[in-house]
């Protein structure tokens, strides 16, 4: 199997509480909810970066599609790393997600491994690192 992840999607309760909250408080653009017209079908998509999308849908529609029970959140299987150019980037960027109604799990801070980063949750408790790596400059947009 060649990795070829073109999306990630975050199950989400209220799905125009998640809207707002990437679109509206991170700013992240989107043409927002889609797919109405088809039962279990309503989702959001977010372009992240050349050829991966962000999808955002209800909890209770992927555990039909799947056919998996739904089940509890569990916000330490998964967490989503947003890598940023700086410290002060990474500083902002927790700013603006606790304005935006995330929950500061772990303010930033230098890391043991020598860089700087931060924990957020997202209103469904979707773990995001903020983090800054001296080792990995992110791609100029």
């Amino acid at each position: 199997m060649q990795a070829r992840i073109t999306v990630i999607t975050l199950a989400v309760e209220d799905l125009e509480r998640a809207l707002r909250f990437y679109r509206d408080g991170l700013g992240f653009a989107t043409e927002g909810i889609i797919g109405t017209e088809f039962e279990h079908g309503a989702v959001v998509f977010i372009d992240l970066q050349h050829g991966l999308k962000l999808a955002l849908w209800p909890r209770s529609s992927l555990a039909r599609d799947s056919g998996l029970a739904l089940s509890p959140p569990c916000p330490t299987g998964l967490s989503l790393g947003h890598n940023v150019a700086s410290r002060d980037e990474v500083d902002a960027v927790m700013k603006k997600a606790a304005h935006a109604g995330a929950s500061i799990v772990k303010p930033a801070q230098v890391t043991f491994w020598g860089g700087y980063a931060g924990y957020f949750q997202d209103p469904d408790q979707h773990l995001w690192e903020v983090v800054w790596n001296p080792a990995w400059a992110p791609e100029a947009d």
